[in-house]
C-alpha cells in the first residue's frame, strides 16, 4: 500500500468485493470501484500507512491503521472476510480523535503525549483487554 499503487492492492481483493462505510452509509460494490476512489482521493501528498495491530481469527481479519497524507491523519478500524486468499467484503470505519473530558479524569491514565517521528505511541504498548 505505501507504494499508491492501488490497483496492484486490488488484486487481493475478489472481483465481487463490496465495502461497508457505515459512517457514511456508503456501500462500494466491486474491485474496480473500490481502486476506483481510492485513486480519486483528494490527498496533499502520498498515502503512507503505519499498521497498529491486525487480529486473525480463520477467515476473519480487523486490523487497525493510521494513514496520512502527510496532511490528512486519520485512523482506520477494518473487519475483513477473507476467502480464498481475496479479500471478499469489509466494513471499515474512520473514527475521530477527541479530547479526552475533564469529568473522567479521576478514572482513567492518559499516555505520553503523541510522539514525533516513527516513534511509536504509548498505547501501541497495551494489550486489548
Amino acid at each position: 500500500m505505501n507504494t499508491n499503487d492501488f490497483r496492484a492492492a486490488s488484486n487481493w481483493l475478489a472481483e465481487d468485493f463490496v465495502c461497508v462505510w457505515p459512517q457514511s452509509n456508503e456501500i462500494i460494490r466491486g474491485r474496480e470501484n473500490f481502486t476506483a476512489i481510492n485513486q480519486a482521493y483528494p490527498a496533499e501528498g502520498k498515502w503512507r500507512f503505519d499498521v497498529q495491530e491486525i487480529v486473525v481469527d480463520g477467515n476473519r481479519v480487523v486490523s487497525d491503521v493510521l494513514v496520512t497524507d502527510g496532511n490528512i491523519k486519520a485512523r482506520a478500524i477494518t473487519f475483513h472476510n477473507v476467502s480464498n486468499g481475496l479479500i471478499r467484503s469489509q466494513k471499515e470505519f474512520w473514527p475521530d480523535e477527541f479530547a479526552a473530558p475533564d469529568w473522567r479524569s479521576q478514572w482513567v491514565n492518559l499516555p505520553a503525549p503523541k510522539p514525533q517521528g516513527n516513534q511509536k505511541s504509548e498505547l501501541k504498548n497495551y494489550e486489548n483487554p
